[in-house]
């Protein structure tokens, strides 16, 4: 009997192979790309080393593996709709990848990959094929070098080596920058795959049509620079950038017909089988519910393990639209009760030695997928409802696509996902307007005064700043290393100015008032990042007449760090010694907050619960923002807890403890890292709280020495970001003393008005507040009594018009409900009557109440239609029911007029 391999062993097989070749392992980043706002998530292997590509960034290895976590389901790679249509498309995915920065090429990267699949694996090297890149345009060389590598490879034929164009095998990032060709393997799946054999003029192929040859692994080599459309330049060095579906190559070794029939997804698959009662005769015929359900429910589990959680915009809304589609497919098989915390369970057991994190959250994940699912149970009804009845209206009509207008609404109003309303509807024969749905998506996104989500590529300027940085490195005024940077030992340094670069050209000099960016040997300004905001202060001659204030630090290219600001006075020479100077104040009020950010996130865990994660933060002078997961709002007593509890842990005055340590070593030993942040092998730990510290943090900010120097930590506001995201807003230090100096200050005046100790200020003010609610009540007792009079005066000279009551009084800053009382009265008083009771209050508002008895409502007098006529005239709107009605407005001029015109009504 043939051993099946398992797919946790063929990933650990890759990871060990090019270990041994000299690779080191980089544990997949974060389904979040940390530090990349032009991506929603991570969809290629490649992405957490862009910024190598890009001249951004330098690594200590030159040779990488791993196996890294992807989402494809938006943008140009979104694989969405082809799940659970078929056998290998997946919205997550993992993807196996190798990667050479300049050290290996060509040669090494297709044999290491032929000996992998057929040596280590043992796949039939008669079922490969590779492709090579040959333009169709004849414009870029064809890939001949890769072409004579697959030549000598042994056991291929080398009539499978077959050649494509730009679409298929020549890679690019974007529009411009670092690209090349590529080379695919194939996989020869057998004649029994095709699924177009009742074509006559169809022919099996490589990148053809039909399902034969599968895709396997893709050779990426990095050889050119595109400048423009039609320019490209070689590199000066060469890359390699792999990626093999892990999913695909474990079906083909497992030697199945399905990536859902693979120990990946098949003990999930049983799973939902067993709770919906199903046979397995019965799964084989409806295998689609079972796809979605097994694929999503993953999605979820590793996008929640990795902060993100369900709500209305972003990844948030990717996070929800995933659950509620499964939660639907699960009601076509009969499963109407929360089901996906059962299937998540075996996720985190089958995934988790790979993906700790699973395991570390497997109680959040549960949970959030649950709470989730009743959420949209309660909802889904009344959305699905009106979507039949739009579906019933086009069928009468002949349309066969839903407005993206009614598409939006069944999102925004009954939380119907566009995908579920897609799903709905193609099973019926229909379709969605989906531009339509996104046009309305955008504009309720402005009208709600959300902003753009993400931003241009990043290192666009990258080869300027290099190229500054090699001649300084050429020159001698530079190491190799970059500039010293070190924000952390002292706020004041000597230095020296490097370049000085001025309208994108480097300049010798500036004089007072010119902006510029400096570059100086090192520096101790903090650049932004983790949510701290940089530093400011200033750059000057050590004689002290040439002062250069700076406002912002960036880090354009690796090792170069620029200074952007003014020159306030005198001039600035490149090769000036001078001294660079951290606004020590700012950079305090910082710190106090910075330091206090940990402090929050740590209470939050201890109050609300361990489901609590970082969504996003801001470390300024003024305040602190955070931004974590939690389901609802927090109550006033949860808010005075964690308050407290900040507070007592800053009296407590904790030595901050920081130290530098490897990432794992420090995961391991339970860091937080946080939500959406790039992190490298090296890390810097911030912990507090002694030998057992209640916050241990990985973080490269500015920290106090010891949380005593915070001062004094308040709450200014807390509320919703998005759904199952929460904001706190926060002070310390300095704006902390301001705001108990401004707040006594204004109670110490209260009290001296009422002429009360500050210490009984509450129940003199309460006394007063009971003693106006007697006070008020007796007034409206007095009120009621003198209109109820007035009223009793006027009926018994009542005006008769064409045989019907009319009254019309007028009042003076009296309760809206005394002229309901009356208006009532009157309807008592008279069979066929009609009145209008008019007030006027301090504020020169005018109300109004008409009313007409209930005998003359059937003979079309209406006291809505005339209380929205005579508001017209006062300025302001009014309506109502056939009896009773309300208006208002304010021109109080035209007022005695309006009631006048009663009579016009009448007649």
């Amino acid at each position: 009997m043939t051993t099946i391999i398992t797919g946790n062993k063929i990933r650990e097989d890759f990871i060990n192979y090019f270990k041994q070749k000299g690779h080191t392992f980089v544990k997949s980043s974060s389904l979040v790309p940390g530090g990349d706002q032009t991506l929603l998530f991570t969809n290629a292997g490649m992405v957490q080393f862009k910024d190598v590509f890009l001249g951004t960034d330098n690594r200590h290895y030159t040779r990488a593996v791993n196996s890294q976590k992807c989402m494809r389901v938006s943008g140009k790679h979104n694989d969405l709709d082809d799940v659970g249509r078929d056998d290998f498309h997946h919205t997550f995915f993992e993807m196996l990848g190798n990667w050479s920065f300049a050290d290996y090429y060509k040669e090494e990267a297709i044999s290491w990959a032929w000996e992998l699949l057929t040596s280590l694996w043992g796949l039939d090297k008669s079922k490969l094929w590779v492709t090579c890149f040959k333009d169709e345009k004849g414009e870029i060389p064809t890939d001949e070098e890769a072409a004579n590598n697959w030549k000598i490879q042994s056991g291929l034929n080398p009539k499978h080596i077959v050649y494509f164009g730009r679409k298929d095998n020549f890679w690019e990032m974007a529009e411009t920058g670092p690209c090349g060709p590529s080379s695919e393997i194939h996989f020869d799946m057998g004649e029994e795959f095709c699924d177009k054999k009742d074509d006559k003029a169809h022919i099996c192929g490589v990148n053809g049509d039909c399902r034969r040859f599968l895709e396997l692994w893709n050779l990426v080599f990095i050889q050119y620079n595109r400048l423009g459309p039609d320019e490209l330049v070689s590199l000066p060095t060469f890359h390699v950038d792999t990626g093999m579906g892990f999913e695909r190559i474990v079906s083909v070794l497992q030697n199945v017909d399905s990536n859902y029939k693979t120990d990946l997804f098949l003990p999930l698959i049983d799973i939902v089988m067993k709770l919906s009662g199903q046979s397995v005769e019965e799964r084989k015929k409806n295998f689609t519910p079972y796809r979605v359900i097994a694929d999503h429910c993953r999605a979820a589990s590793f996008l929640i393990a990795d902060g993100v959680v369900p709500g209305n915009v972003g990844r948030n809304y990717v996070c929800r639209m995933i659950i509620r589609r499964a939660s639907r497919f699960g009601s076509k098989i009969g499963l109407d009760i929360a089901f996906l915390g059962k299937v998540a369970e075996k996720v985190v057991e089958i995934y988790g030695d790979a993906y700790p994190e699973l395991k570390k959250n497997r109680n959040t994940i549960i949970e959030s997928l649950t709470r989730e699912e009743k959420r949209f149970h309660n909802t889904v009804e009344g959305g699905l409802t009106i979507l039949d009845t739009y579906m019933a209206s086009m069928k009468n009509s002949g349309d066969r696509k839903l407005d993206g207008d009614h598409a939006f609404e069944l999102y925004a109003t009954h939380g119907l996902p566009l995908e579920i309303t897609k799903d709905v509807l193609r099973e019926k024969g229909f379709d969605v307007d989906q531009d339509g749905f996104f046009k309305a998506m955008e504009k309720h996104r402005v009208n709600s005064g959300a902003g753009k989500e993400f931003g241009p590529l990043g290192g666009e300027d990258s080869e300027f700043y290099s190229e500054i940085s090699s001649q300084l490195e050429d020159s001698g005024s530079l190491e190799t290393s970059g500039i010293i940077f070190d924000p952390y030992s002292s706020l004041s340094i000597e230095t020296e100015i490097l370049s000085i670069i001025k309208d994108n050209h480097t300049v010798t000099s500036i004089s007072a008032g010119e902006e510029a960016e400096i570059v100086i040997g090192s520096t101790n300004f903090y650049i932004e990042s983790g949510g701290q905001v940089s530093d400011s202060g200033s750059i000057f001659s050590k004689d002290g007449k040439g002062i250069f204030s700076v406002e912002k630090i960036r880090k354009p290219s690796p090792g170069m760090i620029v200074h952007t600001g003014t020159v306030q006075s005198g001039k600035m020479e490149v090769g000036q010694k001078v001294i660079s100077s951290v606004d020590l104040k700012r950079r305090q009020d910082i710190q106090r907050n910075h330091t206090a950010t940990h402090l929050l996130h740590a209470k939050l865990r201890e109050v609300l619960g361990e489901h609590v994660r970082q969504a996003g933060s801001l470390v300024a002078p003024e305040r602190l923002r955070f931004d974590f997961t939690h389901p609802e709002a927090l109550t006033r007593d949860q808010l005075n807890g964690i308050e407290n509890k900040v507070n007592e842990s800053i009296l407590d005055n904790y030595f901050i403890n920081i130290s530098h340590k490897k990432l794992d070593e420090a995961l391991e030993e339970g860091a937080t890292a946080l939500f959406g942040e790039k992190y490298g092998e090296d890390v810097r730990t911030i912990s507090i709280g002694g030998d057992i510290p209640f916050s241990y943090e990985l973080c490269g900010g500015t920290h106090v020495s010891d949380t005593g120097e915070i001062g004094t930590f308040i709450i200014t506001s807390e509320g919703s970001v998005a759904a199952g995201i929460r904001r706190i807003e926060a002070i310390t230090g300095r704006e902390a003393y301001r705001l108990i100096h401004k707040r006594v200050g204004i109670l110490k005046e209260s009290a001296d008005i009422l002429e009360c100790p500050v210490e009984n200020f509450k129940n003199t003010l309460n006394k007063m507040i009971d003693g106006r609610k007697v006070l008020s009540s007796r007034i409206h007792q007095f009120s009621k009594s003198a209109a109820l009079a007035k009223y009793e005066q006027l009926k018994s000279n009542v005006e008769v018009v064409q045989g019907i009551n009319l009254l019309t009084m007028q009042f003076k800053d009296i309760q809206i409900d005394i002229l309901r009382d009356l208006a009532d009265k009157f309807r008592n008083d008279f069979d066929k009557g009609i009145a209008v009771f008019a007030n006027i209050d301090l504020n020169s508002n005018i109300q109004l109440i008409v009313t007409v008895s209930d005998t003359l409502t059937d003979k079309d007098f209406h006291a809505g239609r005339i209380a929205k006529s005579v508001s017209k005239e006062l300025g302001g709107s009014g309506g109502g029911r056939p009896n009773l009605a309300q208006a208002g407005g304010k021109k109080i001029e035209n007022l005695d007029q309006v009631l006048s015109e009663i009579k016009k009504y009448i007649n």
